[in-house]
């Protein structure tokens, strides 16, 4: 369930939900699944998304998903892609410059959850240990104590995302998805082991020290397209989009780095996810830092 900052609740598409239980959790969906994951098919699809034709796509995606264009940028587009990675008018997505406030970098819905030694968040379908998100136990150590946002992103909503604080950045370090057959118990009723591709940066950030964020592609043709290589990095400016695919970004911040708003935190604890905006407040550094989390 997702909750709005206001408090509205969201009804989720439960008819989907239970699609994604079948298919994860039955011996026809994994074989699905190897199928629509294979590199070819993925290609292929990739290959259509950009192409004239899948230009048929937008119009009923539309209507069934409810866009207000009114936001968008008016013009003809050439494929679903450029149609999928679309611009907001200017104004649209107002980002807070507060130095000391912590915005979203995408529109999303939103958990928050604390890391510790034995922390598993399930992200698209599996479950990660920071350690998996960034394939490093070394750097995961870092971020002991500390905070890791779920920023949830579905197909209907804006698929380019910004810099949460300005700084600088490291190299954009790319890890390969991975899907294949594992025992049963392992995972519970999920009888397979899945991984998506995703893509991490080191951010060395002027109110929040030093955080990671991670782009995690959607199945088949998710593609992460990231702007640019090491270097100085400003607040609200765009960091890259997603390719056809509803994605997720994880953004990992040290101990006593951030104090994130009460309703997200409440939301959170209670279950739900809360749905933000693009340069939205979402918390506020913190006073004082306390003693670094020994690891």
């Amino acid at each position: 369930m997702i909750k709005t900052r206001k408090g509205d609740i969201i009804v989720t598409n439960e008819g989907q939900n239970k699609f994604l239980k079948r298919l994860y959790g039955s011996v026809w969906g994994r074989c699905l699944l190897k199928f629509m994951t294979a590199p070819f098919l993925s290609r292929a699809a990739g290959a259509f998304m950009d192409s004239r034709c899948s230009k048929l796509m937008i119009k009923p995606f539309i209507r069934r998903s409810g866009i207000d264009m009114s936001q968008f940028e008016q013009r003809k587009f050439r494929s679903y892609n450029d149609f999928f990675t679309r611009k907001v008018l200017p104004g649209k997505r107002p980002v807070d410059m507060t130095p000391e406030h912590l915005i979203s970098p995408c529109d999303s819905k939103l958990t928050v959850y604390r890391i510790d030694r034995r922390s598993i968040f399930r992200i698209k379908g599996s479950r990660y240990r920071v350690s998996d998100l960034l394939g490093s136990k070394k750097l995961a150590e870092g971020f002991r104590g500390g905070l890791c946002l779920i920023f949830r992103l579905e197909v209907d909503d804006y698929h380019r995302y910004c810099y949460f604080d300005s700084g600088r950045k490291s190299e954009n370090v790319f890890i390969p998805g991975e899907l294949h057959t594992v025992n049963p118990i392992a995972l519970e009723r999920y009888n397979i082991y899945k991984r998506n591709s995703r893509e991490y940066t080191l951010l060395d950030t002027d109110n929040f020290g030093r955080a990671a964020q991670i782009e995690v592609g959607a199945m088949m043709v998710g593609r992460i397209c990231n702007c640019n290589g090491a270097g100085n990095i400003v607040r609200g400016n765009e960091k890259g989009k997603f390719e056809f695919g509803g994605s997720t970004i994880v953004v990992l911040l040290e101990k006593d780095r951030a104090d994130i708003d009460g309703d997200i935190m409440k939301n959170s604890s209670e279950g739900f996810e809360t749905a933000v905006k693009y340069g939205e407040r979402i918390g506020s550094a913190c006073h004082s830092r306390g003693t670094e989390a020994s690891v």
